[in-house]
């Protein structure tokens, strides 16, 4: 039996969705692209006066719902299937996209750069539970109009697993489509084997801008998986009640679901989300507050009430620390989404409201989310019935150690967390050095770096691939990419 939890009945869910329907039949999106608008309208929706506002249906919604995939699949660079992102699969990948980085050496804040995206992406290379990466960290030291296309250029040279990214301009698009497209050699070949998804994020209330929004358009056409990421704050542009922030996130998201799948039906979506809480004492926006978990779990449901994939930001901290504030608002969270059912969870690694990035902490994330991956596998039988001849072996023998039951079942049944976690007794723990959480994190860090094995992506791969960001960064005004990132190839 799996463990599950839920937050909402499924007469709240109706309720919650039909208030959502009538905002955006009576109050409308705001939509700031023109192409958009005129693309809607096509389509049957009413454009106001000001040729911003748009009007949907219910017939609008209902079949853009209808068309949307009940499954999206991710591959990794070598094109095997990594992701069923479906049902109740949960799959973790760090959070994104933060502008600092907490500083191994110093223990402090600073911005991020290009060496550190470096040793970001071959560290999550090295991380079993992390089933994609992210475009985590945006390097200080490369123009702003470049920074996120050297970002996807980055870890698909040095980690072979899917990323979860996003433009930051319309432009940027291309130039990230056309890196995905060196990897897999056609568009054709993108489209059947996806290997990124972008987050596409409308703007609370109720608005579209023409970046995010051309972003959708053009994710659709060329087949590449969008995760709407919804950003109501309850209590500052949302609702104070998780009910009312909800109906917002759900009106949001849907109108992404319809420019979608107006755009290119069937293309593939996720349900997702970056809602919080505003805490008004310290005007922020917590994403380590259990009831930003709670929104995120709830609207999960919903999604799931659609037939849809789901993603969430949470299993993630607002400390500014590696402490254990950390911990408890990263464990707290992966448990919930892991429960929730909730298919891509973002998160790990990240701290001070996903603006900062922590190695030491992706390395614990690590260990709570294959902690999170074995409590949803749930109890299970397993040659326990009938139980009276283990229990004469081990009454005759006094132990179990190497019985052959324990032998099948013990790596399946136990989950063997890393050197990060420490089950040592005291004088063993002693004996090893007596290391605190954060010096075993650190040294797991410089372990797993040691140890980085380069992607499997063919030479002339690589080569087209750095040809094409030398070309974009060229544009730019630089002579030549980041050391760092000259070096990777």
């Amino acid at each position: 039996m799996r463990p599950t939890v839920r937050f909402l009945n499924d007469d709240l869910i109706q309720r919650i969705v039909g208030e959502a329907r009538t905002l955006l039949r009576e109050l409308g999106i705001e939509i700031h692209n023109p192409t958009v608008v005129d693309l809607l309208a096509q389509h049957g929706a009413r454009v106001g006066s000001d040729r911003q506002r748009v009007f949907l249906t219910d017939d609008l919604i209902d079949r853009s719902l209808a068309s949307a995939p009940r499954c999206v699949r991710l591959y990794d660079v070598r094109g095997t299937l990594t992701h069923e992102l479906t049902g109740d699969n949960v799959y973790f990948t760090p959070g994104s996209a933060a502008i600092n980085i907490l500083d191994s050496e110093t223990g402090h804040i600073r911005p991020a750069t290009t060496t550190d995206y470096v040793r970001y992406a071959k560290l999550v290379a090295g991380l079993p539970h992390l089933a994609a990466q992210s475009t985590a960290l945006v390097p200080s030291d490369v123009p702003a109009r470049i920074s996120d296309s050297v970002r996807l250029y980055l870890s698909l040279l040095l980690c072979a697993k899917p990323v979860v990214t996003g433009a930051f301009t319309v432009e940027a698009f291309h130039v990230m489509h056309d890196l995905q497209l060196a990897v897999r050699g056609s568009a054709a070949a993108l489209r059947d084997k996806p290997l990124t998804i972008f987050s596409c994020c409308p703007t609370a209330p109720l608005k579209w801008s023409d970046v995010t929004s051309q972003n959708v358009v053009d994710c659709a056409r060329a087949g590449i998986p969008v995760e709407f990421i919804a950003m109501p704050l309850a209590g500052f542009v949302a609702p104070v009640t998780l009910v009312g922030t909800l109906i917002q996130h759900t009106a949001e998201t849907l109108s992404g679901i319809v420019i979608s799948q107006l755009a290119q039906p069937g293309a593939p979506i996720l349900y997702g989300g970056s809602p919080a809480i505003f805490d008004v004492r310290y005007e922020t926006t917590p994403m380590g507050a259990i009831e930003t978990m709670m929104i995120d779990c709830a609207y999960n449901e919903i999604g799931k009430h659609f037939g849809l994939p789901t993603q969430a930001y949470i299993a993630l901290s607002d400390g500014k620390q590696f402490d254990a504030q950390d911990g408890l608002e990263s464990g707290i969270g992966a448990a919930l989404a892991a429960l929730a059912g909730i298919n891509s969870v973002s998160g790990p690694g990240m701290l001070d409201f996903e603006s900062c990035l922590s190695l030491e902490k992706l390395v614990l994330d690590n260990e709570i989310a294959g902690m999170a991956r074995r409590l949803v596998v749930g109890i299970e039988p397993r040659e326990d019935f009938p139980a009276r001849p283990l229990f004469e072996e081990l009454l005759k023998n006094q132990h179990l150690l190497i019985a052959k039951h324990t032998r099948r079942h013990l790596k399946t049944e136990h989950y063997q967390p890393g050197p990060v976690i420490d089950r040592a007794n005291r004088a063993r723990w002693l004996e090893e050095g007596g290391l605190s959480l954060h010096q075993r994190a650190r040294r797991e860090v410089e372990r797993l770096l040691a140890n980085y094995q380069p992607s499997p992506l063919p030479t002339d791969v690589r080569g087209d691939l750095h040809q094409r960001m030398l070309a974009e960064a060229r544009r730019h005004g630089l002579d030549r990419l980041p050391a760092a990132a000259e070096a990777a190839i």
